[in-house]
């Protein structure tokens, strides 16, 4: 085995001992670790990523060579080497640019616990990526919650406390279903390995045995999960979570926590059940159901909406929405759209968050349209993120939503069943159409002059500004990761329909 094949090993385990390393540490030391360990699993999942693309195929990696039932295993591919490398890409800027405003939303003696948080967050994340089986999964599902819950009210205000109670309850509830339908899976098969799973699970089916629990399980761990990622209705929670979080824990939250809950589902949909059963059972109609509603009722609530960071929050419910609205096209044209619309969504929907905390300081403090009129003036470099941002979003060439979109719309269009062709289409387009309405009347209102405004708070500006290069840098670095999905698509797409077939 190749010294390369380790990287998933090696970043996982190397997050979560940084995690314990950092509890011991002073603030500034808990700091530079975090930083240094998510750019190092970045540059090895790069490393593994470029390997993988001149070997091909995929491999596992036996965790201390016990054999299954007893051990468990990473798998490695392509696909999973761009997840780990774009997951961590996006975590590491959504910490540089919230970084200066972590000081005045988080008491100073409780940073090292923030990126505590962080790395177990980073940890869980790539075990989900990575992993080949079922209880492992679990367990890092259960420390990704954990996490995410705390990175929620670390800031501890009544807003906070209450929507980290909202999101447990409801995580707790995904969780549970989840892990029912785990338990019922393994009484079914015998076997947590992915692979040994889905053997059995062929062998049933075919013999018509169990076929009733079999459908049952697969609803729970889909409910469970979609729940989990805040598929609409199971949405409640979302806004205020991610609304009222510290700026990084609202970037990372929304671009990353739930794509690793749904990235596990997809894994869970090609090698555990069988695509092929899941096509059949008729859950993906479900799930093309909710995502058609959550791609409209997402973008109008968030019209109403007069918070910037709410109404980014809701954005998000219309954009998991997508990405189940392709689940549910049963094509592996739509599950190639899904795909990289998660990468889509995480690099924008990042970027959006930490645009708007720059207006919003420009404006101050004040997250309401009215008072962040001409704010894209006072705060220049995050007006053109915020308007970059925006423009992906709505589907304008040249950025990653945009290609997003055409994928979806191309799938939609090589369906065969009129009952499917229609619908997405239709929503498709009245989606955008209502993005474009939410998204691009703030990018006008932003770009409003108001020069009262502007006289009345350019001290505070001129000294707010001059301390965020890193902002700067972090808001230019997000543009171009836009450009470079939106403009390097097709390699990009490549590497998801080659992890997709591998996953059968």
């Amino acid at each position: 085995m190749a010294f390369v094949q380790n990287v998933p090993f090696f970043s996982i385990i190397l997050s979560m001992f940084s995690g314990i390393i950092s509890s011991v540490l002073p603030e500034k030391q808990a700091k530079w670790l975090n930083t240094a360990v998510i750019t190092l699993v970045g540059a090895m999942s790069a490393w593994l990523l470029s390997y993988m693309l001149k070997v091909g195929g995929s491999y596992t990696f036996m965790m201390g060579h016990f054999p299954a039932p007893w051990g468990n295993e990473i798998r490695a591919g392509a696909l999973e080497a761009l997840m780990a490398l774009i997951f961590s890409i996006i975590m590491l800027l959504s910490l540089l640019g919230g970084r200066k405003k972590l000081k005045d939303e988080v008491e100073i003696t409780k940073h090292n616990i923030y990126y505590i948080l962080t790395d177990l967050l980073l940890s869980s994340l790539l075990a989900l990526i990575y992993t080949n089986d079922l209880f492992t999964a679990y367990v890092f599902v259960e420390i990704n919650t954990i996490a995410a819950c705390g990175l929620i009210m670390i800031r501890q205000n009544g807003r906070t406390i209450v929507a980290a109670v909202r999101y447990m309850i409801m995580s707790l509830l995904g969780s549970g279903l989840l892990l029912m339908g785990i338990c019922m899976l393994y009484d079914l098969t015998g076997h947590l390995l992915m692979s040994n799973i889905q053997e059995s699970v062929q062998q049933i089916m075919q013999e018509s045995s169990y076929q009733v629990p079999m459908m049952i399980t697969i609803g729970l761990i889909t409910v469970g999960l979609s729940i989990k990622s805040a598929l609409f209705p199971f949405h409640a929670w979302l806004p205020d979570a991610y609304g009222y979080s510290t700026v990084s824990s609202a970037a990372m939250l929304s671009s990353l926590v739930s794509k690793g809950y749904i990235f596990l589902l997809i894994k869970i949909f090609y090698r555990v059940i069988g695509i092929h059963i899941i096509r059949g059972s008729h859950i993906l109609n479900v799930l093309f159901v909710f995502g058609l509603c959550a791609m409209i009722f997402g973008s109008v609530n968030a019209i109403w909406e007069n918070d910037i960071r709410r109404m980014i929050s809701f954005s998000s419910v219309a954009q998991i929405g997508y990405i189940y609205m392709g689940f549910g096209l049963g094509t592996e044209a739509g599950m190639v759209a899904s795909v990289f619309h998660i990468l889509m969504h995480a690099a924008t929907k990042s970027m959006l968050f930490i645009s708007a905390i720059g207006l919003t300081d420009a404006s101050n403090g004040s997250r309401h349209f009215s008072e962040l009129t001409g704010s894209g003036y006072r705060n220049k470099i995050a007006g053109v993120g915020f308007t970059v941002g925006s423009l992906s979003m709505v589907g304008i060439p040249c950025f990653a939503g945009f290609v997003s979109k055409i994928l979806f719309a191309q799938a939609a269009v090589a369906h065969n069943a009129p009952v499917k062709i229609f619908p997405t289409v239709i929503v498709l387009a009245i989606s955008t159409i209502l993005n474009a309405v939410y998204f691009l009347k703030t990018v006008i209102r932003i770009y409003v002059p108001e020069k009262r405004a502007y006289e009345k708070k350019q001290g505070y500006l001129s000294f707010r500004l001059s301390e965020q290069k890193m902002y700067g840098i972090t808001i230019i670095c997000f543009i171009l990761l836009n450009l470079v999905l939106g403009m390097m698509s097709q390699p990009i797409v490549h590497i998801i329909e080659i992890g997709l077939q591998n996953f059968s």
